[in-house]
This record gives C-alpha cells, sequence and structure tokens, in this order.
C-alpha cells in the first residue's frame, strides 16, 4: 500500500516533462553523482585494512546483536582492523561504539533517508561520509572492506550481502570473507538457497563456499583472520 507521500512522487515522476528538463536535471546529476565519488576515494583512500559490519538499523542498545556487533568490533580493532558501518543507528552504531572505545577507526557511510537513518556519534570526525546515492555507497563499502560481517537485519542488510556475494561468484571484485552471524538467524535463509536454488542447478557447490556461518564474536573474527593468513592482507584496489 502505498503512502501518502509517494503518491505526490507516483504523480511527479510521471509527469510530462520537456527534452530540456530532463536533459538538464541529469546533466547536473552526474555532477553530484562524481562529488560523492571523489569525496569517498579522497576519505577512504588511506584508512587501511577495513571490515565492514552491516546489520540492523532498528536493533536497541538492549538487543543482544546489538551487544554483540560491539564486542565483534572490539576484537576486530585487536587485531589490526579498522570498522566501517553504513553509520546509522541500530548494529551499525553498536559497531562504531566498539570500535571508538578500543582505540580503533570507525568509518561511517551514511545515506540520507527521510526516516531511521541518521549518523551515530561514534564514527570519528574524518571518517563520516554522507551519500544520496546507494549504488555509489555500495562502491565504497566493496573497494575499502577486507571482509563483511553481516548480523541480523532487514532488506538493507541482504541488499549489502547479496551485492558482495554477486560480484565475488561473478570475479567483478577480489574474494574476502563474507560472514553471516547467527545461525538461529540465518540457516534459514541458507537452507533454502540449497534446498531451491542450488537444487535447481541457478549456482553451484562453489558459489555457497563464498558463505561462512558463525555463531560467536570470536568465531566471527577467526574466520577474517585465518583469510589474511592465507592471503596478503591488502586493498581491494
Amino acid at each position: 500500500m502505498n503512502r501518502p507521500e509517494d503518491e505526490e512522487k507516483i504523480r511527479k515522476a510521471f509527469k510530462e516533462k520537456s527534452w530540456n528538463e530532463i536533459k538538464t536535471y541529469d546533466s547536473w546529476q552526474i555532477f553530484k553523482v562524481i562529488s560523492e565519488f571523489v569525496e569517498g576515494f579522497e576519505k577512504l583512500g588511506a584508512i587501511g585494512p577495513c571490515v565492514s559490519i552491516f546489520g540492523s538499523a532498528r536493533s536497541k542498545p538492549d538487543n543482544k546483536y546489538y551487544k554483540m556487533a560491539e564486542e565483534i568490533a572490539y576484537l576486530l580493532i585487536k587485531k589490526g582492523f579498522g570498522v566501517i558501518t553504513g553509520g546509522g543507528p541500530g548494529i551499525m552504531e553498536a559497531a562504531n561504539k566498539g570500535a571508538h572505545f578500543s582505540g580503533g577507526k570507525s568509518v561511517g557511510l551514511n545515506i540520507r533517508l527521510p526516516y531511521e537513518q541518521r549518523p551515530n556519534i561514534f564514527i570519528d570526525a574524518d571518517k563520516l561520509i554522507e551519500f544520496d546515492y546507494f549504488f555509489v555507497r555500495k562502491v565504497m563499502f566493496m573497494k575499502y572492506s577486507q571482509g563483511y560481517i553481516v548480523l541480523p537485519g532487514g532488506f538493507g542488510t541482504l541488499d549489502e550481502f547479496f551485492e558482495a556475494i554477486t560480484l565475488i561468484q561473478t570475479h567483478k571484485m577480489v574474494t574476502f570473507p563474507v560472514i553471516l552471524f547467527s545461525k538461529d538467524y540465518w540457516s534459514g535463509l541458507l537452507e533454502w538457497l540449497k534446498d531451491k536454488i542450488l537444487h535447481e542447478k541457478n549456482i553451484d557447490n562453489d558459489d555457497m563456499s563464498i558463505i561462512q556461518l558463525v555463531d560467536t564474536p570470536e568465531e566471527a573474527v577467526a574466520a577474517v583472520e585465518a583469510f589474511y593468513k592465507k592471503y596478503a592482507l591488502k586493498p581491494n584496489f
């Protein structure tokens, strides 16, 4: 069901425009996209090895996954990694908080949204970047992360997770650890992928091996560390 504000956006989108209006808007939009890429590249180009932590923006501080995200970030910092999040509340805030109080790099890639998303206070002042475009923000995650740890979340979390495994599967991105955190939360998804997608031969066993499933902060960080004991640690560019 459409929200009242969506009705106006739909009507505006279908309103007839002149060729000059379309061309002018699209041309200026290109410069806005470029500016977001430039700012992201300049700020993130020297941050060093970091792991991105994803999860619900709606998780409260008393949620068990909020507390686990803090611990994961703390352990990553102690292993020499920085932490990148989507910059908002919930799991993102928890991860930035864990990194901040551990004395490590706390990076936030915030997306401007009409609700739910505001930058949290635990991001390093020089490492907060705000985006209007999801696709630019995704490039920054992919380019400057040495791994993904995916805690329970909603559509946005799933979007980041599937984007990563798709780019790794298609060899458009250097392989790195993609770790789902919480067997209770994610086991059903993995079973569905095996029973339906793999069974229909729409993916193969090698594709499933991209994904790791863990249940404790120690296991999550150990999976990242084990990967980089085998491969040289380097940025994805």
